[in-house]
C-alpha cells in the first residue's frame, strides 16, 4: 500500500477525506452533495467556545480556529507550509516536493510535527464544526416539518368545515324554498290583490315593492 493510500486509510472516517485517485491526490467525496459521512468515528467537542456561525453558507475559518483554541502562531506555520507547496512547480515530484518543503521548514526552525499536529487539530474542527451545523440543520428541518404538517392538517381541517358549512347552507335554502312554494301556493289561493292590500295594511309586514317604484 502506498504511502498516500495509507494516509488515506487512517483518516477515513475521522475526517472526510479519502485517496481514492492513482497519483494519491486528496479527495473528499462528500464535497459534491454536502453530506458529511453518517458512519464516521464520533468526534469530541473541540471547542472551547461557540464558533461562529456561517450567515449565508460563509465560513469564517479563522473564528472556527479561534473556538477550537488553535492558536495563531501555529495556523501561521501551517500556512507557510501551505505557501511552500503551492511555489513548487506542479511537474516537481512528490518525493522532491517533501524533501524541499521538509528542508525549507527545518531551516526556518518550524518543528514539522507541529505542523503536522496544527493541520490535524484545523481538519478535526472543521469537522466538528460540520457534523455542529448539521445537527443543527436536521433539528431545524425536523421542527420545520412538524410545523408544516400542523399547518396542513389545520388546512385540512379548515376547508373540512368550510364544505360542511356549504353543504349545510345548500340544504337549508333548499328546505326553506320548498316550504316557501308550499306556503304561497296557499296565498296564490287568495289572490294577488287580496294579498298585496294586506301585506301594505299589516304593521307587521314589508313591502319587498316598496321604495323600487313597482305600482
Amino acid at each position: 500500500m502506498s504511502e498516500g493510500r495509507s494516509w488515506g486509510s487512517t483518516v477515513l472516517g475521522w475526517f472526510i477525506v479519502r485517496e481514492d485517485a492513482a497519483d494519491g491526490t486528496a479527495v473528499a467525496p462528500a464535497e459534491a452533495s454536502g453530506d458529511a459521512d453518517t458512519n464516521a468515528s464520533p468526534i469530541p467537542n473541540v471547542f472551547s467556545s461557540e464558533p461562529p456561525a456561517s450567515t449565508g453558507g460563509r465560513v469564517d475559518f479563522e473564528g472556527v480556529f479561534d473556538a477550537a483554541g488553535i492558536a495563531q502562531d501555529d495556523r501561521d506555520r501551517i500556512a507557510k507550509a501551505g505557501d511552500l507547496l503551492g511555489s513548487l512547480p506542479a511537474e516537481t515530484p512528490v518525493a522532491v516536493r517533501k524533501q524541499i518543503v521538509e528542508a525549507s521548514l527545518k531551516a526556518f526552525g518550524v518543528p514539522i510535527d507541529r505542523i503536522i499536529e496544527t493541520g490535524v487539530e484545523e481538519i478535526q474542527a472543521l469537522e466538528a464544526y460540520i457534523r455542529g451545523g448539521a445537527a443543527d440543520t436536521q433539528k431545524v428541518l425536523e421542527e420545520s416539518t412538524r410545523r408544516i404538517q400542523r399547518y396542513e392538517d389545520d388546512i385540512k381541517n379548515i376547508r373540512t368545515v368550510m364544505e360542511e358549512r356549504v353543504q349545510e347552507q345548500q340544504a337549508v335554502t333548499s328546505a326553506c324554498n320548498a316550504r316557501k312554494l308550499d306556503v304561497q301556493r296557499i296565498l296564490e289561493f287568495f289572490g294577488q290583490e287580496t294579498v298585496a292590500r294586506v301585506v301594505r295594511e299589516s304593521p307587521r309586514l314589508h313591502d319587498p315593492s316598496a321604495g323600487q317604484g313597482t305600482p
